[in-house]
């Protein structure tokens, strides 16, 4: 499971200088405890709005300058800036960056309620799921995998229609998956780890705004999938997952890079089209 990092997650936290308020050990975690890195980060800054540092309507520095400060990976400054908008601490202004919104007479937002970050999730889905489609491959019976192969199909025609907020047959194809496993435990897990993804807001927010930029379930990844699994081929099963939730991982570090372009560019556009807008005057 090693090469997990090979995606370019190997930036996580390794190799950087220390957090100028508190240092970072050796596992990416602060030195005062065991604190979520996007929670460490939405806590200094929600600190530092609440002391003037940042006063209503100020710009944020950049998600490259907090990298650097906080010596954690785009992805955690990512997963701290959504959630810092969840909490109605800043807003997003497309082109521009992250503006501390008006808090004045309002209860201080509490982080507690973000729950889990996208990649956190995918983390642990690669620990139990991995494992669970090797198992499937030898417990499997005849009429899961045919519920299975439906299942794909309703995927290709979800995947084909309107964006949706929710991949149902996704869900689906992964649960059917572990129940397959004969494994009660095995499905729980699995089963509790899906309903993350709609419970938790951080989550949730993370894994629409992903969608929204057209990333949908791949199909190709799920055939092959299935295949090793009516294969009874579980080596085969356990990498076909691998290789799948790694792609996961990737588009979640993709995002992280493709969303701070894509304002960019939409900023472009808005100035070509206002500057055009001037030479018809």
């Amino acid at each position: 499971m090693s090469n997990i990092i090979d995606h370019g997650l190997k930036a996580r936290d390794t190799g950087r200088k220390a957090v100028k308020s508190q240092s970072i050990r050796q596992d990416g975690q602060p030195s005062g405890g065991a604190v979520k890195l996007y929670r460490h980060v939405i806590d200094t800054l929600q600190q530092e709005i609440a002391s003037g540092v940042f006063e209503a309507g100020t710009r944020l520095p950049s998600e490259r300058m907090l990298v650097d400060r906080f010596a954690v990976s785009r992805l955690t400054i990512r997963e701290a800036l959504i959630g810092m908008e969840i909490l109605g601490l800043i807003e997003a202004r497309q082109g521009s960056g992250f503006f501390v919104t008006d808090t004045v007479d309002r209860p201080q937002a509490n982080p507690d309620t973000l729950d889990i970050g996208a990649f956190e999730l995918t983390e642990a889905r690669r620990i139990v799921e991995v494992q669970a489609a090797a198992l499937a491959a030898l417990a499997a019976t005849d009429d899961e995998i045919a519920t299975m192969r439906q299942i794909l199909e309703q995927m290709d025609v979800e995947n084909h229609g309107a964006r949706q907020d929710e991949w149902s047959a996704d869900r689906q194809f992964h649960l059917m998956i572990a129940k397959a496993t004969q494994n009660s435990a095995v499905a729980l897990m699995v089963e509790t780890l899906w309903d993350v993804r709609t419970r938790s807001p951080l989550c949730h927010a993370m894994l629409q705004r992903i969608t929204a930029a057209g990333e949908k379930p791949r199909m190709t990844d799920h055939r092959q999938i299935l295949d090793a699994i009516e294969d009874r081929d579980p080596e085969r099963a356990r990498r076909a997952m691998l290789k799948h939730l790694d792609r996961v991982l990737a588009n979640l570090i993709t995002f992280t890079e493709s969303d701070a372009l894509a304002q960019v560019a939409a900023e472009n556009t808005r100035k070509r089209e206002a500057a055009k807008r001037r030479l018809k005057l």
